[in-house]
Formats: C-alpha cells, structure tokens, sequence
C-alpha cells in the first residue's frame, strides 16, 4: 500500500500539490455512445470501452491519495433506455464486478454503492453484495458506484425517513437531511467531473455539490485517461475555493 510520502512524489511528479488533493472526487461518466457512433458501433460497444476509463481513473485516485470516488454509472432516467442497451449493460456490469473485485480488493479499494439498488436484477445485487462484503476491510480508497441513482429520488426518500422517525418540523435541520442521504459518512465532493462537453449536473448530487468545483472536460468519457484526471486535479488547485464569499485560505475541506 502507498504512504504518504508516495503519494507526495507521485503528486510533485504531476506538478501537484499534495496538501490539496481533494478528498472526494465524483465523475459523470459521459459519451460512451457519442465515441461508439464516432466508430460505426453500437453504444454498448462504448461502454464496454469506458471500462478502462474507469480502471484508470481509480489507479489515478489511488496514486494521487484520493480517499472517495464516485461514479455516476446508471442514473433512474437510464431505465428508459432501449431495453437490449439495458441488459447489455446490467451484464456488463456483473462481468466487471466478477473479473475486477480481487484487484480492486489487493489495490486497497473499498466497493459500495448509493442508489435504489433493489430495482436491479437479482444477479446485479448478489455480485454487488458480495464485492462490497469482500472488499468491507480495504481503507485506501472508497469506490462509490451511484447505481439506479437520481438525487430527486435520494433527496424524496430522506424526507420520508425523516418523517417516518417523528421528528417535528422545527427539528428538521440541514444536518438533519445530510444524515438521512445515501452519502451520511462521506464527505461532500470537492471536484465534480463530467466528460465529453456537455455542462449539467444531470440530477447528480444536488445536496452534496452545493460548493463542489466542477471541471468540464470535452473527452469522451472511453479517451479520458490519467493525464486528464491529473489535468482535472490541475484546474481544481488552481482555483481559490469559497464558502458564501468567504475565502478558504487554509484550502480545508468542506464536509456536511
């Protein structure tokens, strides 16, 4: 497992600063079926492509000492998709997690997922179940997959648990609802990517990234590779974060 001192020079090799790698990045991955097109191939053949982006991107994550990845990998809206694009997808998905989980336990990473995860076919949840039990003791890093994920559906399902535990409306708060979301023990995103040049957060989110930086990258998410990960960790330090105005001169994280 990396130390610190990795982690510095791999940051200083980059042209990094290591005090201020962000903690929790989160990534729309976007245009795999723009890069198929592009090829004369079907959008599954892009998405089986965007697998290696995401091989990347937690090797990159990992080296740089990022502790929480998230990917936006099927949003609630994706369900109307073809249906054979679906499938196609939900098998990918399961052969991944079958050929990927023992590396990305040996590697350190942590497997979860944040959704509505039940709506999944009974083998996406068994294998998804059984990477996150087999990778529970990994602290390197945490792979979050936001799965049959919307943050309208995630934000509604809060109110309802906070309804369902009697409080009282006075006695909701913002640090009421940041505990009833799919996110409770993880610190807000610092750095939100999106791929292949479109500039909406796509109901990805919302609570979490009320002060997140966003980097939109014109790639393709199949051709986003470590260079423009370390590129997307370049433009992040080289902005000067704010709280309601205020400076944060000791770049500290914001967390809920």
């Amino acid at each position: 497992m990396d130390s610190n001192s990795d982690h510095h020079e791999r940051c200083e090799a980059w042209g990094l600063d290591s005090s201020r790698i962000p903690k929790h990045v989160a990534i729309i991955m976007d245009g795999n079926g723009r890069w198929a097109k592009e090829r004369g191939e079907s959008r599954v053949f892009g998405h089986i492509n965007g697998i290696d982006s995401v091989r990347l991107s937690v090797e990159s994550a990992l080296e740089l000492g990022v502790k929480h990845l998230t990917l936006y990998a099927f949003s609630t809206e994706n369900w109307n998709r073809p249906k054979e694009e679906v499938d196609a997808l939900m098998d990918l998905l399961v052969d991944t997690l079958v050929k990927e989980v023992s590396e990305l336990s040996n590697k350190g990473v942590r497997l979860r997922t944040i959704g509505d995860t039940a709506a999944l076919p009974d083998s996406c949840q068994a294998q998804l179940k059984k990477a996150a039990e087999s990778t529970s003791h990994q602290n390197q890093l945490e792979l979050i997959l936001a799965l049959s994920y919307s943050s309208k559906w995630e934000m509604v399902e809060a109110v309802k648990s906070i309804i369902a535990s009697g409080r009282k409306a006075e006695d909701v708060t913002a640090e009421v609802i940041a505990d009833h979301l799919t996110t409770k023990d993880v610190p807000d995103p610092e750095l939100m990517i999106r791929t292949s040049g479109e500039h909406r957060i796509s109901n990805f989110l919302l609570w979490q990234m009320a002060y997140t930086e966003f980097h939109f990258s014109s790639v393709l998410w199949p051709d986003f590779g470590k260079e423009e990960f370390i590129g997307a960790i370049r433009d992040y330090q080289n902005r000067e974060r704010r709280f309601g105005g205020v400076l944060d001169t000791n770049h500290n994280v914001q967390t809920k």
